[in-house]
């Protein structure tokens, strides 16, 4: 019985071994980057073109949740969710109909922008008797405003165990939930023209296996805990938020006839 026991503890540490080897040689990380394809980016990307792709800008989109990452019920310096969403709402912008739907134009770095046209003329005009003329920057009809508006922690929590004769076995998890808001601002008017607000859980669990057990006639003791724990990423959590509201933001303009969807598109 001893023997099968030990045997079956030498097993479970080599699983743990060799799932630790598999992410780690020689302290360098062998899994290689990916460009990740989450199912909102599929649906976004399958949009049929716009009959006439609108010009928008995003100055920012932030957290507004003003939430810290929890350690040990203590709030830490990090935050809980990333500072770089407008990042993300670019791109899902850009991914729509596979870079057929919207025209973005940059003013997050608007200043980069600007300062490089200034070198380029002032170098055109050092340097050549009369220098082509710069086009003027694209103006955008509409403002994209909002930001990440909420992170609630702990919404769902719950787990299971058992143990006999020395041998235990639990498992945990946990449930939170990452809320954006996004609206169209018309630059003409600064009227709110939509407004669409998604949600996503953000599963967290683990599980476990311990061993604490007397042998040879109780004289020695033998204590062995495995386990393994899964946080579902929040970036991209807020990631195929953003991208869901795109989608949703494209449906609800066509409804309200600020733009028109191809015809392929109505009908899914």
């Amino acid at each position: 019985m001893y023997i099968k026991f030990f045997f079956t503890v030498l097993y479970l540490i080599f699983l743990s071994g060799c799932a630790a080897k598999k992410l780690y040689s020689n302290g360098i990380v062998e899994e290689a980057p990916i460009q990740e394809i989450l199912p909102t980016h599929e649906a976004l990307m399958n949009i049929a073109p716009a009959k006439s792709m609108p010009v928008v800008a995003v100055y920012s989109f932030g957290d507004k949740t003003g939430q810290r990452k929890q350690l040990d019920n203590v709030a830490a310096f990090s935050t809980a969710v990333t500072q770089g969403a407008e990042t993300l709402l670019i791109d899902a912008l850009k991914t729509a109909g596979n870079g057929t739907w919207f025209r973005v134009v940059e003013r997050v770095g608007v200043d980069h922008l600007t300062r490089e046209r200034q070198i380029v003329r002032s170098t055109r005009e050092a340097y050549q008797a009369k220098p082509d003329e710069l086009k003027p920057l694209l103006y955008a009809g509409i403002i994209l405003e909002g930001g990440v508006i909420g992170y609630d922690t702990n919404i769902e929590s719950g787990g299971a165990g058992a143990r006999y004769l020395g041998l235990g076995a639990s498992g945990q998890y946990r449930k939170d939930i990452v809320t954006i808001s996004l609206r169209a601002v018309s630059t003409q008017t600064g009227e709110i023209l939509m407004n669409v607000q998604t949600s996503k859980t953000i599963i967290s669990a683990s599980n476990g296996f311990d061993v604490f057990k007397f042998i040879d006639l109780d004289t020695k003791l033998v204590e062995i805990e495995n386990g393994m724990s899964e946080n579902e990423s929040i970036t991209r959590s807020v990631r195929s938020c953003i991208e869901a509201a795109v989608l949703a933001l494209i449906k609800q303009g066509d409804t309200r006839g600020y733009w028109e969807m191809t015809e392929s598109t109505k009908e899914k």
